[in-house]
């Protein structure tokens, strides 16, 4: 039954995506910590064994990689298709990627993988892309390494995961991002997403130079929310797609972070650290081109998925996102972040 349950589901995916033609949807999701359960002694990842600290062992692996594309399952159901494009972070390696894209609740989309696999994070999590290959052209990617001004040897961070490639004949540049932590508080902190802005927008400004009309999306977890100046001044990215000056680009969770909602709380305060970003012509582009689409029954460009099942229902964090661990308290969740998305729409 419940097999015949997932294919049905399956079905109903694939012929909710006909009906949406030409509209697809791209998201990004923080999945939290997803590591295999081996050690791996060129990274800090002995509390995710089954002798370290979190006890973590396959039975809890494979819930987190049922959980995480129940995730994406349930968002291709409610955008009428798998998404194109998946952005994730805190992956291991290109293995837990794997496994992700071969799980029974996904594996009809038929996802390859983009994976920046050389991470300088001490903990060793990674970012990566699943694409659709029926709709996205591999043409390239490489990963771009962010330095810190201060120079020093421990500055040590995730890069940016750059990954090229062509949508009904036309060149996207996709940018999945996961900045420096708000460890030791977000003033002291921010400097370095300042750098990691820096880096990007370095990389923006050479493709708008070479090209004005070139696709840019910009995903990640930004451990900024969109009004930080990370974000709006260095990054230049606003929520106003009407008041954009030249080569800025927009930001459609600006409204909604005004609005007070958010992808991850914290000591009773919510954060919109989740985003997706777009250039200036995705927002505002010419006929027969692609464009950042909006539903009618929606008053935002962006969309945070955060249904009930991914809510913790009691207990202290209650009306949090249900998450995998509290510390080394398993918890048997999601994530410690709402997922979030956007549409496309030639």
């Amino acid at each position: 039954m419940k097999h015949l349950k997932q294919t049905f589901f399956i079905l109903l995916l694939l012929i909710s995506a006909t009906l949406y033609a030409q509209t697809y949807s791209i998201m990004f999701y923080n999945v939290e910590n997803l590591f295999d359960t081996i050690r791996n002694p060129k990274i800090q990842d002995e509390d995710f064994t089954p002798q370290g600290a979190k006890r973590w062992d396959s039975r809890k692996y494979w819930e987190q990689i049922d959980r995480i594309t129940e995730v994406f399952q349930k968002i291709g159901a409610a955008t009428g298709g798998f998404p194109i494009l998946i952005g994730v972070s805190e992956v291991e390696n290109r293995d837990v990627v794997q496994d992700l894209a071969n799980s029974p609740r996904i594996s009809a989309a038929r996802y390859n993988i983009v994976l920046h696999d050389e991470s300088r994070d001490g903990r060793g999590i990674n970012l990566a892309f699943l694409y659709r290959s029926d709709v996205i052209e591999y043409v390239s990617s490489k990963p771009i390494p962010v330095r810190f001004s201060d120079n020093t040897p421990s500055s040590r961070t995730r890069g940016i995961l750059w990954f090229t490639g062509k949508i009904d004949g036309e060149v996207f540049h996709f940018f999945n991002n996961h900045w420096p932590s708000r460890r030791g508080g977000q003033r002291a902190s921010e400097p370095r997403r300042i750098d990691a802005a820096t880096t990007l927008r370095y990389i923006v400004d050479s493709l708008q130079k070479a090209d004005p009309l070139a696709n840019i999306v910009i995903m990640g977890d930004f451990n900024d929310d969109p009004n930080n100046r990370s974000v709006e001044r260095t990054l230049r990215a606003k929520g106003n797609k009407n008041r954009l000056a030249q080569g800025d680009l927009f930001n459609p969770f600006h409204a909604m972070h005004r609005a007070g909602l958010g992808t991850l709380a914290f000591q009773d305060r919510w954060n919109l650290f989740d985003m997706v970003i777009v250039c200036q012509n995705l927002s505002h582009g010419k006929e027969n081109t692609f464009l950042l689409h909006r539903l009618e029954r929606s008053n935002y460009y962006g969309f945070i998925f955060n249904r009930p099942f991914l809510v913790q229902q009691e207990g202290r964090f209650k009306g949090y996102p249900w998450r995998t661990y509290v510390g080394d308290v398993y918890q048997g969740g999601y994530s410690d972040h709402f997922p979030v998305y956007v549409y496309i729409r030639r």
